[in-house]
């Protein structure tokens, strides 16, 4: 089987390659790396999309949406949280988490939004 998704020819435009090149050395990678591995687990993926729906949520209430026990969903929280994905409060004896800022809520709606899309599609 041949496949036609490969040039044939070698053609570099250098500056277009230089220009990226600089772009991707001066941006910490690792970071944005760290940032889709943290929501690449299905428990914590799920919990991002709740505090995306949500403007807050308790972490019982956390826990009962993606049902797991209020220890595990902590557990995922914390992660989220230490990777600058969610922030959270504390009220008297419960702990409200939300997503860190905007820029969060709308990864995880585009992330959303992108698969409705594809999967009307394909």
């Amino acid at each position: 089987m041949k496949h036609d998704d490969n040039c044939e020819v070698t053609c570099v435009d250098e500056e277009k390659v230089s220009r990226v090149k600089d772009s991707i050395s001066n941006q910490n990678t690792m970071a944005v790396v760290q940032i889709f591995k943290a929501l690449s687990d299905d428990t914590r993926i799920k919990i991002a999309y709740a505090l995306s729906r949500e403007e807050e949520l308790c972490v019982c209430d956390v826990a009962n949406i993606v049902g797991c026990t209020t220890a595990t969903a902590s557990h995922h929280l914390r992660l989220l949280r230490n990777q600058g994905l969610a922030k959270y409060r504390k009220e008297g004896k419960l702990v409200f988490y939300a997503l860190d800022d905007d820029h969060v809520k709308q990864l995880i709606e585009i992330a959303f939004a992108h698969q409705r899309e594809a999967r009307t599609i394909g």
